[in-house]
């Protein structure tokens, strides 16, 4: 095993995506489910506690469940704030996130007669819910990151759903000027800038016919 964090999940856009994001400035190995038994075998090792991905191997540890994951890195790479109360802030604003980012990730598996009304319930909470309650942080605390005056892991989670949120929806941060120039920000820092550009490990939106196959490796 290298001393990168090696990550096991399915080769596409997904939980282990967050992870990525956090990890974009250390580097990372990936290590990609393509069958079910692919799924299985890792399950036989041993390796899953509770038989399911995402997986990242790192310092020695083989760590399961998304948040658990998040946390560890966040704190392995100084993401996590300098003490309880910003830890207890950055935490707020990403369970926000996720919640948001839950509902896009379910959006694929809808039915095609409940995508549109799926799709328009999750623009209304991006524009209505989530979107403004950043662009007031950003206004109320007077500084370029969400909490503290440094990077952590909120600020990429945030910049991350934005970039998701615009994949439906160009012009979402349209009536957001704090968030527009926060975007920008983040998406310059060299790491990050790096991260988006073609041929990264950053995964592409889950195309349809991604899903039969997705289905059948956890069935």
């Amino acid at each position: 095993m290298s001393g990168k964090p090696v990550l096991h999940y399915v080769s596409v856009r997904g939980r282990m995506e967050p992870v990525k994001w956090l990890l974009a400035a250390a580097g990372f190995e990936e290590r990609f489910i393509e069958t079910k038994e692919d799924l299985q075998k890792l399950r036989a090792s041993g390796s899953l506690l509770f038989q399911q991905v995402p997986m990242v191997e790192i310092d020695g540890m083989k760590l399961v469940q998304t948040r658990a994951i998040l946390n560890y890195i966040a704190g392995k790479y100084n993401l996590y704030g300098k003490d309880l109360k910003e830890r207890a802030l950055i935490d707020m604003y990403v369970e926000g996130l996720a919640d948001l980012n839950e509902l896009i990730m379910y959006h694929d598996f809808k039915p095609a007669n409940e995508k549109e009304e799926n799709l328009a319930n999750i623009l209304d909470k991006a524009a209505n819910r989530y979107l403004p309650v950043f662009e007031k942080v950003l206004k109320d605390h007077g500084h370029d990151f969400l909490v503290g005056n440094k990077l952590s892991r909120a600020d990429v989670h945030l910049l991350e759903t934005i970039l998701v949120v615009e994949e439906f929806k160009p012009d979402a941060l349209a009536k957001f000027p704090l968030l527009q120039s926060f975007k920008a920000r983040m998406s310059n820092m060299p790491n990050i800038k790096k991260f988006l550009q073609p041929g990264s490990p950053k995964k592409p939106p889950l195309q349809e016919k991604e899903i039969p196959n997705l289905l059948a490796i956890f069935s």
